[in-house]
């Protein structure tokens, strides 16, 4: 098998392998806490910050890289002035990260869901293509939201709360705007591309 072949597999796995540890990040710190510090919990936060960079290689995927940096270097400064409210920045991070990815392709085009789209087909029609900037205001409206209210659960809330919002709720919300995503997708026709 090819070179090739396997770097992308590896890359497929690393990113998968990031993807579990970053949902089980916020469950780690709570049932962690007092046994590991706060400044180790920041050390695994940057791993998986720079593990995202790593992985990044599609051109969609590219739209993720000035964010990434910049949450690397706000992570740093953070830990550098209060290495507990730090640890539990990485969900906020990671959410603002993904918003700025969203709203940079509503701004320069084309929209972060019309690049997922053409992946599947490359011939959207103009509806779709209206209808896959439409889903990517939604995606960066709720990412903002969930950004605002999991970094406002970790200046002032409790850490159990914390972590059921930022490791569990949140998903859960994410997974019912995906569904709904879908399903309006699949039923009604106009935004589905031409096939």
């Amino acid at each position: 098998m090819s070179k090739a072949f396997w770097q992308n597999k590896s890359t497929k796995l690393l990113l998968a392998v990031g993807t579990v540890l970053g949902i089980g990040y916020p469950f780690a710190v709570y049932f962690s806490r007092g046994s590991i510090s706060a400044r180790s919990f920041v050390l695994i936060a940057l791993a998986l910050l720079i593990l995202r960079l790593v992985t990044l290689q599609s051109g969609a995927a590219r739209l993720w890289r000035l964010p990434l940096l910049a949450m690397v270097g706000m992570l740093i400064v953070t830990a550098a002035l209060d290495a507990d409210f730090a640890e539990k920045a990485y969900p906020t991070l990671m959410s603002a990260a993904a918003a700025s990815a969203f709203g940079w392709s509503l701004r320069f085009g084309p929209s972060l869901v019309e690049r997922f789209a053409r992946i599947r087909s490359n011939d959207l029609t103009p509806a779709a293509i209206l209808y896959c900037r439409k889903v990517t205001m939604i995606w960066t409206a709720w990412l903002i939201i969930n950004a605002l209210i999991s970094g406002t659960l970790a200046i002032w809330g409790n850490l159990a709360v914390w972590a059921m919002w930022t490791g569990l709720i949140s998903y859960l919300v994410m997974a019912v705007l995906f569904l709904s995503e879908v399903a309006v997708r699949h039923l009604v026709p106009a935004y589905r591309s031409r096939q």
